[in-house]
């Protein structure tokens, strides 16, 4: 006898919530202290000065300042400038 006894959804038609993983604060936007610049699963973007990271690898701010990114040796940085 099937276990199914009426037609209704398919059992594996769910999917996961998202994550709202990505950039928070863009370049030349001003960060606190405390404030979320990026959300990641991994480093695909390395902390600068300034900033500082989490066990998630979150990246947030540790002053107050002017988000900016750049590539060094073929890494992704954020840092948060004075000013």
């Amino acid at each position: 006898m099937a276990h199914t006894k009426q037609a209704g959804a398919v059992k594996g038609n769910r999917d996961s919530i998202s994550k709202r993983l990505g950039v928070k604060l863009y370049a030349g936007q001003i960060a606190k202290p405390g404030n979320i610049i990026v959300r990641q699963k991994g480093t695909k973007i390395f902390p600068g000065l300034g900033v500082s990271m989490g066990n998630d690898y979150t990246i947030f701010a540790i002053q107050e300042g002017t988000v900016a990114f750049k590539t060094k040796k073929g890494k992704k940085f954020v840092e948060v400038i004075n000013g």
